[in-house]
């Protein structure tokens, strides 16, 4: 089933977690945008720097530090996703109980271990 996944936090450098869940969701068939902070690419997938009005996304997953995800927290909940996935480094209490307060599905895992365990 194809869940539509924003990737916030998206890098083009391939050492990085999120160039990898890219590849992965778009190999697994999923459609796939992302935000970063350059305009760029992955794979077919353009990285855009704004906070855009992107419709029928089924999961955010998060690459990026607590700090830097507060600014994004009014942003995230208009999309109304049905999760957040918290990659390890990206774990955030407050975002958590927001997502919760507003319906959302918040989780602590690694989108590309669920995906190679077909838990995604």
């Amino acid at each position: 089933m194809n869940k539509k996944t924003l990737v916030l936090g998206a890098s083009d450098n391939p050492s990085r977690y999120s160039y990898l869940a890219i590849n992965r969701l778009r190999n697994h068939g999923h459609d796939v945008v992302a935000i970063g902070r350059k305009k760029t690419s992955v794979a077919d997938v353009p990285i855009v720097t704004g906070k855009e009005a992107f419709k029928n996304i089924d999961t955010i997953t998060l690459y990026l530090s607590e700090a830097h995800q507060k600014e994004y927290y009014d942003y995230i909940l208009s999309l109304k996703p049905k999760r957040i996935i918290f990659n390890p480094g990206a774990e955030n209490d407050e975002l958590f109980a927001l997502a919760k307060i507003n319906n959302i599905q918040p989780m602590e895992a690694c989108t590309l271990v669920m995906l190679s365990t077909g838990q995604y």
